[in-house]
């Protein structure tokens, strides 16, 4: 089908989740983000609307219209006892504006992100209402945890939770006991020397002997296949051969910083580096900004691959559902 799908993205950070639907032909009408770091960053590569600020200020009757809501939202608790009897819990919030979109939106498709602790978050009531609320706007509802090293063919540990919905209001019968097709598994070929780069770079990256860390890095760091995590009093071996999750607070001292042994010394990743670790690729332009907000947007963002192969998935069934559209219509005839 030749149909072009319109995606509209919440808390977009740098743009990995616009990316990885952008790479299967959907269009990118806007995006909100409240850092004002990442909007730099995804300015530097996106050109359509992007409104900086806070999303709970935003009036949805001034948005384009779109077919698929995308959002790497915060975890909130709820109050449940609040929410069964009707009180109102949902200031706030930021599922609840999320459903606000839907409601008066109501996209085609609803894209949700979040760590896989999700479905645990206070003692599962968190996920429950999400699922019941999803469910209950006549959606499918539809959920798995991904990591990026199965996922997306990249050497990175990195497990998060999706969620697929769509609108039945498209076709019921299509929709009744409809189940998305998640990818399957694919092997990793990718390994940690074919994503960092083996040339010198800039000196403000390596430890060297004046460093108080030194003697440890030297004691501890003996692979140069891996991607070893400074934890403040100690180094920490990854043995899987894949670099360790990358969290946001990599670049601000002495926790998760990632390291690696070079033929020019112990050093940490490079904003570059961690950046092609969530999959996204040297086009990609990272802005002149401090370094720690780099490494933050890195270890904030969605792998790139993953998202790509989600959003192709979610593009054969829109393509299913107009396809038997059509089809329904032309027997009519």
């Amino acid at each position: 089908m030749s149909t072009s799908y319109t995606v509209g993205s919440l808390y977009a950070g740098v743009g990995g989740i616009c990316m990885g639907f952008k790479n299967n032909g959907f269009i990118l009408s806007w995006a909100n983000e409240f850092d004002k770091n990442a909007c730099k960053t995804y300015r530097n590569n996106f050109k359509h609307q992007l409104i900086e600020g806070d999303v709970m200020e935003l009036d949805i009757s001034t948005l384009d219209e779109i077919d698929v809501l995308t959002a790497g939202f915060p975890c909130q608790p709820f109050s449940v006892a609040g929410y069964r009897q009707g009180f109102d819990d949902k200031r706030g919030n930021h599922f609840f504006k999320i459903l606000d979109f839907v409601d008066e939106m109501r996209p085609k498709v609803l894209f949700l992100e979040n760590v896989k602790n999700l479905v645990g978050h206070d003692k599962g009531r968190t996920f429950k209402i999400i699922k019941e609320l999803i469910e209950k706007r006549n959606y499918t509802f539809d959920a798995k945890v991904l990591n990026t090293k199965d996922y997306g063919n990249v050497p990175h540990n990195r497990e998060r939770i999706f969620i697929i919905a769509f609108d039945k209001n498209m076709d019921s019968s299509f929709f009744e006991n409809f189940e998305f097709n998640f990818p399957e598994k694919e092997e990793l070929t990718q390994t940690i020397q074919d994503v960092i780069t083996n040339e010198k770079v800039n000196d403000r990256y390596y430890y060297g002997e004046d460093k108080y860390m030194y003697p440890m890095l030297k004691e501890t760091i003996r692979r140069d296949d891996t991607v070893y995590q400074f934890r403040r009093q100690y180094v920490r071996e990854n043995k899987s051969n894949v670099c360790p999750t990358l969290t946001a607070n990599m670049g601000t001292g002495g926790h998760n910083v990632p390291l690696i042994k070079t033929p020019y010394g112990f050093r940490k990743l490079t904003p570059r580096e961690c950046f092609n670790f969530q999959g996204f690729d040297d086009s990609y332009k990272l802005p002149d900004i401090a370094i720690s907000h780099l490494y933050k947007q890195a270890g904030n963002s969605v792998s790139v691959p993953v998202i790509s192969r989600l959003s192709k998935c979610i593009l054969e069934v829109l393509n299913s559902v107009e396809k038997k559209t059509v089809d329904d219509l032309l027997e009519t005839i």
